[in-house]
């Protein structure tokens, strides 16, 4: 049986953490004020797809996978999970927390257990639980079910945390950066096993990843947070599309750019390149094949990092500390 995926709904939520005491190197104690992690989020996440949960550092995508998972409540504002319009409080609610698996960093496991007991608890909890795919992708990723998490390396802590998230098939399934320590064939092997299994038992994952450019490819949706706002919120065909680059001589570009809001600039000797938000039309792109400037598409995740970094009060990328522009086989910078 496969269940409806759910949805989920936030509602200006706000999460704010109170003042903590710490204790400095030089035995004084020092008083950190109270930080908001989510500040007045609005968001509606589509049941049955893919969505990629992008963010730099702190910007709050652990926060907003942890409500809904119910591991924490928010400050203001109202959040809902389910599937159409039978949406409820996940918090201290059985019926939703069972339908939903949030699978961390860490694995969530228990330490002084084996693997295999860790699968059984999951197993119990979890109403749609396979426990033939949790045997495979154990097989899949090397891992002996029969060892302790304290004898399994980081990369096969994360293999385990990656076999819940998947065997739990749960209506909303989130996996927050659960690939790190896997090296790159098992991560692939991971992606793999995402859209194998789902495409047999659809339902909503949630998918939060510093690795975009290895992801791009599962997200269907994509939300960008950026110092706990909602950036975006759109199909990542949309997103693909807000951005695109401009490569030839400088003042050729620059005349091209002008009006346009500049998200970055790269320059080497007489060539410039001008990453510019929004989409070419037409007539751009035959003025610029005019004057010699070359017109690019943005990977995801180049466009993730141009929209959030940081800006001075003009709207103007700042600048980095050090700049290394490389050359290409083409002359272009890169």
């Amino acid at each position: 049986m496969t269940p409806a995926p759910f949805g989920a709904r936030l509602d200006d939520v706000v999460v704010r953490f109170g003042a903590q005491r710490r204790m400095t190197a030089e035995g004084t104690t020092v008083k950190n004020d109270a930080g908001t992690a989510l500040d007045g989020v609005t968001l509606d996440l589509r049941p049955g797809v893919i969505t990629g949960i992008l963010g730099r550092n702190g910007a709050g995508k652990s926060t907003l996978l942890s409500l809904l998972a119910a591991f924490n409540r928010p400050t203001s504002g109202t959040v809902r999970v389910g599937p159409g319009e039978l949406m409820e409080d996940p918090w201290e609610n059985p019926w939703a927390t069972a339908n939903v698996q949030l699978v961390r960093e860490s694995g969530d496991l228990m330490e002084e257990e084996r693997v295999a007991t860790t699968l059984t608890y999951y197993a119990d909890l979890r109403p749609y639980w396979d426990a033939d795919l949790a045997g495979r992708l154990l097989d899949l990723f090397e891992v002996d079910p029969r060892k302790k998490p304290t004898a399994l390396s980081r990369g096969k802590r994360s293999a385990v945390g990656a076999t819940i998230g998947l065997a739990a098939r749960a209506p909303l399934t989130i996996l927050d950066e659960v690939y790190l320590g896997m090296d790159a064939p098992t991560r692939y092997a991971f992606y793999d096993e995402i859209l194998a299994d789902y495409a047999e038992h659809p339902r909503t994952i949630l998918l939060s990843s510093h690795l975009v450019e290895e992801v791009e490819r599962l997200f269907e949706d994509v939300v960008v947070l950026h110092r706990g706002r909602v950036l975006l919120a759109e199909p990542a065909e949309d997103m693909q599309a807000r951005g695109f680059s401009l490569t030839g001589p400088v003042a050729a570009v620059e005349e091209l750019a002008a009006g346009r809001r500049e998200l970055h600039r790269q320059r080497l000797g007489a060539t410039v390149q001008v990453t510019i938000e929004g989409a070419p039309d037409e007539g751009a792109a035959a003025a610029a094949r005019a004057v010699g400037v070359e017109i690019g598409s943005l990977p995801l995740q180049d466009l993730f990092v141009r929209l959030t970094q940081p800006r001075d009060d003009d709207g103007h990328a700042a600048p980095a500390a050090t700049t290394r522009t490389t050359q290409s086989r083409t002359g272009e910078p890169r």
